[in-house]
């Protein structure tokens, strides 16, 4: 942080916005190393949670078997054993992993370029455009992994994982069987990334201004990652609440429950699109969103790189007169 600014005609400033230091241009290092933090977080974070997403689906694609949380763990461990609760393990690594590196890497690349060319909008319309553009890319790239690791947790039958998964889906169903949730999936994570980085962002500015009452710089790293943490949790929440519908509409589809949206709808109820299997959802969302945020902005503190988020007012900064 530079402690004045001098004009040409000799005067000194004291305040920078965020709007200038977005000025100067980033490498395109730096959106790698954010592609690769982004898929080594989401990655190992979507991989450890597996055995709660395993409840999550059998509860959406089978909610009367399983009407609650105990009760889905307890047959399908009685059932199946315990090796049922890490199927789909591979989908979920390598599948999240991809759209984890181009959710965060294409994110800080479109609010650079949408920074440069709305400059004088809000910037709460910058992370929307900016995460919503990211997540579009993001989601065609998860697509295939999503819909083999769906039927595999909720149809023990169909596969053992994406080696057998994917050549049995294509022969039954060609290329149409991977993207068959393409829309729905759109409709969960688009409305989810779009919160999930602005309630980030906006968290991390307030907890800067109002909580911890120091800049970034001042910061220590610890202390850094603790608001990256706290953030990411809020953000988590949020958006699991935002795009719980969707998150029930993509299982039902892959699972061939209906066969078309509308029935989807019709058949779920609208209540239950909102309510049904929310409290495991917040459990596995509120969670997995902070240890991706804190894994991720721990690789780019390793990396000499700052911790994501910006403080959106302006700093007062002394010079002279």
């Amino acid at each position: 942080m530079r402690g004045a600014d001098v004009d040409v005609e000799g005067r000194s400033t004291s305040i920078i916005s965020v709007s200038e230091k977005l000025k100067a241009p980033y490498p395109y290092g730096y959106y790698g190393i954010c592609t690769v933090g982004g898929m080594l977080s989401a990655g190992t974070t979507h991989l450890a949670i597996t055995p709660l997403d395993v409840l999550k689906v059998n509860m959406q694609v089978h909610p009367v078997r399983y009407n609650s949380i105990s009760s889905c763990f307890t047959t399908l461990l009685r059932e199946q054993g315990p090796s049922a609760f890490w199927r789909g393990w591979a989908g979920k690594f390598f599948g999240y992993g991809v759209q984890g590196g181009c959710r965060f890497g294409l994110y800080e690349y479109f609010k650079r370029l949408y920074s440069d060319i709305f400059v004088d909008h809000n910037r709460s319309f910058i992370f929307f455009l900016s995460s919503a553009s990211a997540e579009v890319f993001a989601n065609i790239a998860l697509c295939p992994f999503e819909a083999i690791k769906v039927r595999v947790q909720a149809q023990p039958h169909f596969a053992k994982g994406l080696a057998d998964g994917f050549p049995k889906l294509y022969a039954s169903e060609g290329i149409h069987g991977f993207y068959r949730g393409l829309i729905p999936l759109w409709g969960r994570n688009l409305p989810f990334s779009m919160v999930m980085f602005s309630t980030f962002e906006h968290s991390v500015d307030f907890l800067y201004r109002k909580v911890v009452q120091k800049r970034k710089e001042d910061c220590s790293k610890g202390q850094q990652l603790g608001v990256t943490c706290l953030a990411g949790y809020a953000a988590g929440s949020v958006g699991s609440l935002i795009s719980n519908p969707a998150d029930n509409i993509v299982s039902s589809l892959y699972n061939k429950k209906a066969d078309s949206l509308i029935l989807v709808v019709k058949k779920i109820g609208l209540v239950n699109l909102f309510t049904r299997s929310l409290p495991i959802r917040i459990m596995l969302v509120g969670p997995a969103i902070t240890l991706q945020w804190l894994f991720y902005d721990t690789i780019k503190v390793l990396s000499g790189l700052p911790t994501s988020g910006e403080v959106a007012t302006d700093i007062q900064v002394d010079g002279a007169a």
